[in-house]
């Protein structure tokens, strides 16, 4: 089955999808991204001597704040009832960086992947903002869906073998 792009119309124009005869059901999504830092920022970062403040929390928020805002920054995303949000980071001493996973909920006719994977990646673009005066080198980096559930697709699950 050849699979085909979903947001344009007939004459291959952008178009949102008319979600309003699919049923609801209850859908997940799990995103990821990273940020690699300096020794420097790391260090910081675990100490909390941020002049701005808490990185970790501050991003938690920010992630989660951006969730609630997809639909207003992704011109074709659907505005969704968000039963769930939650933003973990986590610094990874060995490999110099802040983890970022995002898990996100709703009972829709849409899913919820760009809610999840929005939420990671300004909880990223939050970490640079908030250490950029100690080291611009920082990369954001590997922002990706982990895994999805529910709706007429089904579950999808990242097969992340091959990126090892």
């Amino acid at each position: 089955m050849e699979k085909k792009l979903t947001h344009t119309n007939k004459n291959g124009k952008a178009n949102m999808v008319d979600v309003s005869d699919k049923e609801i059901s209850i859908r997940t999504a799990e995103a990821y991204s990273e940020v690699r830092i300096s020794d420097d920022v790391f260090k910081a970062i675990k100490e909390n001597n941020i002049k701005k403040g808490d990185v970790l929390t501050v991003a938690k928020i920010a992630g989660i704040q951006a969730a609630k805002k997809t639909a207003e920054l992704i011109p074709l995303c659907h505005n969704i009832f968000i039963t769930n949000i939650d933003v973990e980071l986590q610094l990874n001493e060995e490999k110099k960086r802040v983890e970022i996973k995002s898990f996100a909920k709703t009972k829709s006719t849409t899913g919820i992947e760009m809610e999840a994977l929005t939420a990671a990646s300004v909880a990223a673009l939050t970490v640079y903002d908030m250490c950029k005066a100690i080291d611009r080198s920082m990369v954001i980096s590997e922002t990706k869906l982990i895994s999805k559930t529910g709706g007429k697709s089904g579950t999808y699950k990242l097969d992340d073998s091959n990126n090892k």
